[in-house]
């Protein structure tokens, strides 16, 4: 399954509801999950971001669904990010040069 990273900034509404951010960590991991998903890690993090969330996804669509709730409850701005193991990583860069070999650009 695909993965994702969420980068989460608090809303003023998530800022001023700051005690029922736990409560709503909850309701997040079961959103995911009914969506097929799962929420890999949830961080809180200091600098830029308030929040950081690793999520495995059925698909984009699914992520999109759950991208679309989320903003639509107010307490969060996310920027998410597709996000590639190791291996994945590797099998995108040999292919592509396989690619530019097939294509006559790599020697």
């Amino acid at each position: 399954m695909p993965y994702f990273i969420s980068l989460m900034r608090l809303t003023q509404r998530g800022l001023d509801e700051i005690a029922n951010s736990p409560e709503r960590a909850r309701v997040s991991r079961e959103r995911v999950e009914a969506l097929g998903g799962r929420s890999v890690a949830l961080y809180a993090t200091m600098g830029a971001y308030d929040f950081v969330q690793i999520f495995e996804m059925p698909s984009e669509a699914a992520m999109m669904r759950y991208l679309l709730v989320a903003r639509q409850d107010g307490h969060v701005d996310p920027v998410v990010l597709p996000a590639f193991d190791a291996q994945d990583w590797s099998s995108i860069v040999e292919a592509s040069i396989r690619s530019r070999i097939a294509t006559g650009e790599l020697p």
